[in-house]
């Protein structure tokens, strides 16, 4: 197939340097921990139960409007979601969303005084497990509006008019989107090309996003846009709220995805378009660093709805293991699969454990948990995927087959495939993996570069350097002696997780690990220096036994909490021993590969495919691809297409 030829349109995007990107993402990281974070000390070699143990609970009254909450979502989705009418016809119906308005579904996070529902952050993602079981696309539809659109920006940043003049809608009526992704634009927010210019007391706006999830129905937008520095701006990438009936917006497509069909996520082409000087959100140039402070415990909702399908998988697993005989015995009592579904059962302990634990943190805000909703994020999404895939794999051929087929030859209608589908998104969701990776270990070797960063920086003079080093000198000679030895050396420590089950040597194991963790780090650092940027292999599986360890310590304190609540303990400490037994293995095989790797020899291979040395290896096949352009045209200017946004009222 041939596209049609494209009429270009005069390119605006920025030119910016590798180094100029890292600085405009440093700048909008937040710099300072002003409180403690269970999970920064866990890199740095300090295994500070006492940060998450005893588990932290919610208030009573928090519990009981979220039960209330909860029972009548449940009423809801069991009543009028048809999750298979959703898939079938790739739309969520307006009368669903409608009623989830009327129920309050879309204030869930929003404070009471504003008309929400002023849910914590643990009944919220309860719900989002919830809503998101009977169908992904409304949670995605749910979240993107409170985690990341209006509300929760708002929340944090706005100003008192704002909150009284957009909260009571988002809560009601008005459903909300966040704008940063353009077209040439993803994970590198210095190339940003939407541009917000300062006329009188507005701004005009002019650009095109990308994968504006809700973008095809919001009725407000949280749109990120460069300002120009000029006299009284100081200018930078800024936050606003946007009217998404504004004249020059436009939809100019509904995308469509392999899984969460449901989802309404579009393109969205702004040109001068005028939004009040009072509609900007906090200062110009803050807009990244509203988007990554709104993301530390927004990311919580995407693992919150892989809870809810580890534990789909494993009733399904469950179910059809016992039902399904093969050699004179249930398919589960043989060995092969046997095992995949204690790894489901065991996973999904734990991440209901990291996601419970790191949004009760949330909620008594006494702790910094930007790298706990982080690692909740990673680890969440990737151990989902792996849960589905293992269910696709014990359903054999029916894992494969579609639930509409499946129904239409008289079978129960599982949804197998479309889990494996809609779940793989979340890879890339709110931060890819590889970009997750990159996020976590930058905050994780914090301490590192705050007394070392002059040192290994290539631009700084002999002197800055001289003074680093005089400053890491002393901050590594208290810090590495304490990395020799500690408490997980001596048998009898963390004796209080040891009933009938023993949990105290999967703990003491963390302790050890964190810091042999934290000496690899120091290695590392010293042996590359500068360069240590550029080791995203290594700083990968850094970060990956850290999430490994967080989700160890997490699923024990919860087995400890249920035992002592009297609720299914005894089963909880075998699925926290299962699971902590799994991931010991995992974090071992890590260990071995940080320094036992073929990163150098896959670089070389890279730098062959690029400059063709491998193209005789494509040869024999044909490339279905039409010859489009690989990035769609993004230049501002009017729209040329016909406004696909579709308000729900």
């Amino acid at each position: 197939m041939s596209a049609a030829p494209e009429t270009p349109r005069s390119p605006s995007r920025p030119t910016v340097t590798e180094r100029e990107a890292r600085q405009v993402a440093e700048a909008a990281r937040e710099q300072d921990w002003r409180k403690p974070s269970f999970a920064k000390e866990l890199f740095l070699g300090r295994f500070r139960l006492d940060l998450i143990h005893p588990h932290p609970l919610p208030a009573d009254e928090h519990v009981q409007r979220g039960e209330e909450f909860l029972a009548k979502l449940r009423d809801f989705c069991e009543t009028k979601i048809d999750g298979a009418r959703i898939e079938r016809d790739a739309l969520i119906p307006d009368d669903v969303i409608t009623g989830l308005k009327e129920l309050g579904a879309f204030g869930m996070k929003i404070d009471t005084k504003y008309g929400g529902l002023g849910l914590t952050q643990v009944y919220y993602n309860k719900a989002l497990a919830l809503v998101g079981s009977a169908n992904p696309a409304i949670g995605a539809l749910l979240s993107a509006h409170q985690s990341i659109g209006v509300p929760q920006p708002l929340k944090i940043f706005g100003t008192r008019e704002q909150k009284e003049t957009f909260l009571p809608r988002c809560a009601r009526t008005d459903i909300s989107a966040f704008l940063l992704t353009e077209p040439d634009v993803g994970s590198d927010p210095a190339r940003l090309a939407t541009t917000a210019v300062p006329e009188g007391d507005e701004y005009v706006l002019d650009g095109v996003k990308l994968w504006t999830t809700n973008g095809v129905v919001a009725d407000l937008l949280v749109v990120m846009a460069r300002v120009p520095k000029s006299e009284g701006h100081r200018g930078g990438i800024t936050a606003f709220v946007v009217e998404a009936a504004s004249e020059g917006v436009t939809v100019e497509n509904r995308n469509a995805f392999m899984g969460l069909r449901g989802l309404e996520n579009g393109v969205t082409r702004f040109h001068r378009v005028r939004v009040p000087a009072a509609h900007r959100i906090g200062e110009e140039g803050q807009g990244l660093k509203i988007a990554l402070t709104t993301l530390n415990t927004g990311r919580l909702s995407l693992p919150a709805m892989c809870v809810g399908s580890g534990k789909w998988c494993l009733k399904i697993a469950r179910e059809w293991s016992a039902a399904r005989e093969q050699w004179g015995k249930p398919v589960a009592l043989h060995e092969a699969v046997g095992s995949k579904i204690a790894f489901i059962a065991a996973t999904t302990f734990a991440l209901e454990a990291v996601v419970d634990l790191s949004s009760q943190m949330a909620d008594e805000d006494r702790n910094d948990i930007r790298i706990e909703a982080a690692l909740a994020k990673l680890y969440g999404s990737e151990m989902a995927w792996l849960m589905a895939d293992e269910l696709v794999q014990i359903r054999g051929g029916r894992g494969f087959e579609t639930a509409e087929s499946l129904r239409a030859r008289g079978e129960r209608a599982v949804p197998a495939e479309q889990m494996l589908r809609d779940l793989r998104i979340n890879r890339i969701f709110e931060g890819s993996t590889e970009i997750m990776h990159l996020l976590i270990a930058r905050e994780a070797v914090d301490a590192h570069l705050s007394v070392a960063g002059d040192l290994i920086d290539p631009e700084k003079s002999l002197g800055d350097k001289a003074k680093a080093g005089a400053g890491a000198g002393l901050f590594y000679a208290k810090w590495l002696p304490k990395l020799v030895a500690g408490p997980g050396q001596l048998p009898g420590t963390y004796g209080g997780f040891k009933h009938g089950v023993d949990l105290s040597g999967h703990l003491r194991y963390v302790e050890r690990t964190s810091r042999k963790l934290a000496r690899s780090t120091f290695y590392a650092m010293s042996r590359w220096q500068g360069r240590m940027e550029t080791k995203q292999g290594f700083l990968g599986r850094i970060v990956d036994i850290g999430a490994e360890l967080f989700a160890m310590s997490a699923a024990c304190v919860r087995a400890e909490l249920l035992r002592g609540r009297g609720e299914n303990g005894r089963e909880a400490y075998q699925l926290a021993d299962a699971f902590c037994r799994q991931a010991r293995i995992r974090v071992e095989e890590l260990f071995d590969r940080l320094w036992t790797n073929t990163d150098d020899i896959d670089r070389k291979v890279v730098k062959g495919v690029l400059s063709g040395t491998y193209e005789w290896l494509e040869q024999g096949i044909i490339d279905p691809s039409d010859d489009g352009p690989w990035i769609a045209d993004a230049s501002p200017g009017p729209s040329e297409r016909e406004n696909a946004h579709r308000p729900i009222r």
